[in-house]
């Protein structure tokens, strides 16, 4: 016998913010310098020390970079987190929109996960009485498909499970 009980597949969007290109070459400078400092001792363990902190400062960039994700009915940006059925209306906003929504248009109150160099912004309204953060403001290079990802986890989380 066949289950006729309507199931829906789990939502997922995950997106790394990474620093931007520039950010990582300016950081990969650091490298060179710290391997100036030893030039005077040897320059072989100069080149090794440039090159390891090189590689060290821009992995730290990499993997320190915050994560937004949708995981079924839930919302993580970075290391906060909340459930889709405390959301409200989700704003995708780009180009001089985007700098309004970080800029003036920012309510202090919100919470927000902003990044530079990163031009979308996805505002999302929180529904939750007792949460005293009227929104979340969260930064994405893909906000509509974010935007896209949020809907479909609220849909999720106002389906009754069977």
């Amino acid at each position: 016998m066949q289950n006729s009980a309507r199931t829906t597949a789990p939502v997922h969007y995950r997106e790394r913010l990474g620093p931007s290109l520039w950010i990582l070459v300016s950081a990969a400078v650091a490298g060179p310098m710290a391997g100036l400092v030893l030039v005077p001792v040897d320059r072989t363990v100069s080149l090794v020390i440039g090159a390891v902190v090189a590689v060290l400062v821009v992995t730290a960039l990499v993997l320190g970079a915050p994560v937004v994700s949708v995981d079924g009915t839930e919302l993580r940006a970075g290391r906060a987190h909340i459930d889709a059925r405390h959301l409200g209306a989700i704003s995708v906003h780009t180009g001089d929109d985007a700098r309004h929504a970080r800029g003036a248009g920012l309510d202090p109150r919100s919470w927000h996960l902003l990044r530079g160099g990163i031009d979308g912004v996805v505002v999302v309204a929180v529904t939750d009485p007792d949460d005293p953060t009227p929104a979340w403001v969260v930064s994405s290079r893909t906000p509509e498909r974010l935007a896209a990802a949020l809907g479909r986890a609220q849909v999720s989380s106002r389906t009754p499970r069977r």
